[in-house]
């Protein structure tokens, strides 16, 4: 008889760096509204001020680069890292159970109902753009899109392959993993929009060039874990190359023609910021301690209910502010004040506690 693996001690820098990853996707989705009118950013709601002001002096813009340039990448380099130390700790079978109670579950509910508020919403916000919606299809809104939650039907496709390639017998210690950084610049030379980051791919049919560059992160991680890598606190040095070359980099090759020369250069930028980015955060929330604090690990429990539940509110209080006579940034800040607050509530009141809360982040004890 065996007997059960005492749990694994939490990794609280790792956990606050992917709650935070996870956090600022409600920051770029806030602040999509404020950007231009572009084929690449069909967004319903779009504020007349974005298409009054020059692109090149619009802050916004680069905010939502910079974010999508890094978070996702973060998001799955810590997942394939995660993956990796719940397969040693608990087996394949417990992985793949964990994964499908998780990741499949969350997935499942909220395609009929997340995804059909928000499908609801962009035609409501653009019916020019979108047309109406037919009621009778409410259920299956998700066929078209995922939404913003198409990053869980990615890490489960990435998480069964892990499982299938551990099955076969692979191992992910070689050195020959380093080669996923180029790889992965390689994966984002096939890429069609014209931003800094992989293209948008919400659909149930993945796009290759897309899992394959976010499969490049997650195997990563798998590797990093499997080799017990150490984080250093000196890669936070590799966020000013980050910031002040790899991303400037990325933004002067844009305009490039793709598949030239201008373009592959752009793809090696991108790839370079995203790389430089993830070590460097991993160092600095190293650096800033990976002891326990009871607030973050509060919101990073929170933070997996507070993504999943944030686009239907921040559409709602875009169209609410959009025609406001106020600054843009006043309008943005309203939003991010009024929504994640009120999730906070919602998460505390209603879902930390309940079966829903233990779906998402395990069994949590109510404090006397």
């Amino acid at each position: 008889m065996t007997s059960k693996a005492p749990p694994a001690p939490r990794l609280h820098d790792l956990d606050a760096l992917r709650a935070a990853a996870m956090l600022l996707g409600i920051v770029v989705h806030a602040a999509l509204f404020l950007l231009p009118d572009h084929p690449q950013n069909p967004w319903p709601v779009r504020d007349a001020w974005a298409d009054a002001v020059p692109v090149e002096t619009n802050p916004y813009l680069h905010v939502v680069f910079v974010l999508h340039g890094f978070r996702m990448p973060v998001f799955f380099l810590l997942s394939g890292f995660f993956t990796a130390m719940l397969w040693r700790r608990r087996g394949l079978g417990a992985l793949v159970r964990h994964r499908l109670k998780r990741i499949g579950l969350p997935l499942a509910l909220g395609a009929v109902t997340v995804v059909p508020v928000c499908a609801w919403l962009f035609r409501a916000l653009d019916p020019v753009r979108y047309g109406g919606f037919d009621l009778v299809l409410w259920p299956f809104a998700w066929v078209g899109s995922l939404y913003h939650l198409w990053f869980l039907w990615h890490l489960l496709l990435l998480a069964g392959a892990f499982a299938l390639a551990v099955r076969l017998g692979v191992r992910f210690v070689s050195r020959a993993w380093w080669g996923l950084l180029p790889l992965s610049g390689a994966a984002l030379f096939f890429m069609e929009e014209q931003v800094v980051g992989a293209d948008t791919a919400d659909t149930i049919l993945p796009a290759p060039a897309v899992l394959g560059f976010y499969a490049a992160f997650f195997a990563f991680g798998a590797f990093w874990r499997e080799r017990g890598l150490p984080i250093q606190f000196r890669w936070a040095l590799g966020l000013l190359p980050a910031l002040l070359v790899a991303y400037p980099g990325s933004l002067w090759f844009l305009l490039a023609e793709p598949g030239s020369a201008g373009w592959a250069a752009g793809a090696a930028c991108e790839a370079a910021f995203a790389w430089l980015t993830c070590f460097g955060l991993l160092g600095a929330f190293r650096a800033a301690g990976s002891g326990e604090r009871r607030r973050v690990r509060y919101l990073s429990d929170a933070s997996y209910w507070l993504y999943l539940a944030h686009l239907p509110l921040v559409l709602a209080a875009q169209g609410l502010l959009v025609d406001a006579g106020m600054d843009p940034a006043l309008k943005l800040a309203l939003i991010l004040v009024t929504v994640t607050p009120l999730l906070l509530a919602v998460y505390h009141l209603g879902v930390r506690f309940t079966w829903l809360g233990t779906l998402l982040n395990g069994p949590r004890l109510r404090p006397p």
